[in-house]
């Protein structure tokens, strides 16, 4: 499966929410997995983001679509990123002409 990194920021309403924030967590985390993902780590974060989640979807499709339903709830707002492995990355290296 594609992996991919979610960076996430607190919405002004996710702070004034904030002693919810770790139920909100878990609920996000069982979701991304109903939708067939799998989450490798979950992070809250010091620096230019709150929460750093690392983890693996089925699709770009459904990667996207979950970020889409989590922003949608108006807690956080996401920054998406495919990430490739390092062997992925040698396979691409190895292609060059």
């Amino acid at each position: 499966m594609p992996a991919f990194v979610l960076l996430m920021n607190l919405t002004a309403k996710g702070v004034a929410d904030i002693k919810a924030a770790p139920t909100r967590i878990d609920e996000g985390l069982k979701g991304f997995e109903a939708m067939g993902g799998k989450v490798h780590s979950f992070h809250v974060t010091m620096g230019a983001y709150d929460y750093v989640a690392v983890g693996e979807a089925p699709s770009d499709e459904a990667a996207a679509t979950f970020a889409m339903a989590l922003t949608s709830q108006g807690y956080v707002t996401t920054t998406s990123m495919r990430a490739f492995s390092r062997d992925e990355f040698a396979a691409m290296v190895g292609k060059l002409p």
